[in-house]
């Protein structure tokens, strides 16, 4: 494993930094959230021009740039510096994978350029607060009924075989940006009791019966859409007996490297605003900064962050350990950001300030993906870690 950034990768990182560093501070940041769309859209179409942004989790024979995940960790690692709003997440780390992964040919051909061109955005719409469980961060997806289970909840979906496709009902209540993305992937469930199955399927903005609904968020730069769908015309996403379940499980691993990544540039660039900050504020006639409680509380941040940094770079390299690493970064986040706000006299919380921003990242990521205790437990129990090896009886001798 060499795990030195090739040139084309530190010239994403330069590029990309340089640009958010223009367009992407905290006023700006605060203006884009307020829009109707939730974030910039002519910066998002700048990020698409120049950087191939939405293109980079997409293959070459589909327009895109064909990239690692790791490429795609590294470029999360600077929005998350500068909290950016945009659809990166929900269309490259969620919907990408599992069209790439499950659509047919003619999908794939149809959905993939303009997505990887960054004029169309996409948004998974899961029922209720199962996004986690969904992606197996925290819990076995093949268990459960979190997309409906054939009762009443969630989004059911049944044949309309007079039509040729597909109808869906039901609600999904926190789906990133499904306020704005022009096509939803809604994960529903059909076969009733017989048959039970969960399958995804394509829904356009213009669909009759199609409901959305920006809602009030803790973390606003996570724009989150409540979805009902009355009877709504779907299109099966592939085929009906395609691994759906392994395929939002393999996504789940790579969006789990692209959140730890981006959770770490948030809490590296947490940490260098409240060490600047303690260096020029000044008490009893001294910087704060100078005092030794104050030194060791941020070196103790300091290691935190780099351990998660460390854990995330090796989650890009080996996607499987995904979910360790985005429990160490969202902890590293979660720590970072609150210790900011208490250095800085407690004024970071206030909307006047920068320093909440990060704090409501770390508890609205925690809410979305976490938490942090389920994520380490989880995979503690996939690696048997705390199994009971079944013990021979030994053989006494008479």
């Amino acid at each position: 494993m060499d795990a030195a950034f090739t040139a084309e990768q530190e010239e994403i990182r330069r590029t990309l930094r340089e640009i958010l560093g223009k367009r992407c501070g905290p006023d700006e940041v605060k203006a884009a959230v307020r829009t109707t769309a939730g974030h910039d859209r002519e910066l998002w179409q700048q990020l698409a021009e120049r950087l191939g942004l939405p293109g980079l989790a997409v293959a070459e024979e589909y327009g895109g740039v064909g990239c690692a995940p790791a490429d795609l960790a590294l470029a999360c690692e600077e929005t998350g510096r500068a909290l950016l709003p945009s659809p990166l997440l929900a269309t490259a780390a969620l919907c990408v994978p599992l069209i790439t992964a499950l659509g047919t040919d003619a999908q794939r051909s149809e959905l993939l350029p303009p997505l990887a061109a960054g004029g169309l955005t996409a948004a998974l719409a899961v029922p209720g607060p199962a996004l986690a469980t969904a992606l197996a961060l925290t819990g076995d997806n093949t268990a459960g009924p979190w997309s409906g289970g054939g009762r009443a909840g969630g989004v059911q979906a049944r044949a309309a075989e007079a039509e040729g496709g597909w109808r869906l009902y039901g609600e999904a209540a926190q789906v990133l940006d499904g306020h704005s993305a022009p096509l939803l992937l809604v994960a529903a469930h059909t076969g009733g009791f017989a048959r039970s199955r969960t399958l995804l399927f394509l829904v356009r903005q213009d669909a009759p019966g199609l409901v959305r609904s920006r809602q009030t968020t803790l973390d606003e730069t996570r724009p989150q859409a409540r979805v009902q769908l009355r009877d709504v015309p779907a299109e099966l996403l592939g085929e009906e007996d395609a691994d759906v379940l392994g395929a939002l499980a393999a996504t789940g691993r790579t969006a789990a490297c692209v959140l730890a990544a981006e959770a770490v540039g948030a809490a590296g660039q947490a940490l260098a605003r409240t060490v600047e900050y303690v260096r020029q504020r000044e008490q009893f006639g001294r910087a704060i900064g100078s005092f030794q409680a104050v030194k060791h509380r941020l070196a103790d941040l300091y290691v935190q962050v780099e351990a998660a940094r460390s854990a995330a770079y090796y989650a890009a390299w080996d996607p499987r350990q995904g979910a360790l690493a985005l429990a160490q970064a969202l902890e590293a986040l979660r720590m970072t950001a609150g210790e900011a706000i208490q250095l800085h006299g407690g004024i970071g919380f206030t909307w006047e300030h920068d320093a909440h921003l990060y704090f409501k990242r770390a508890a609205a990521d925690e809410l979305l993906f976490g938490p942090v205790h389920r994520l380490r437990a989880y995979a503690a129990d996939r690696a048997g870690l705390f199994t009971t090896p079944s013990a021979t009886p030994e053989k006494v001798a008479v």
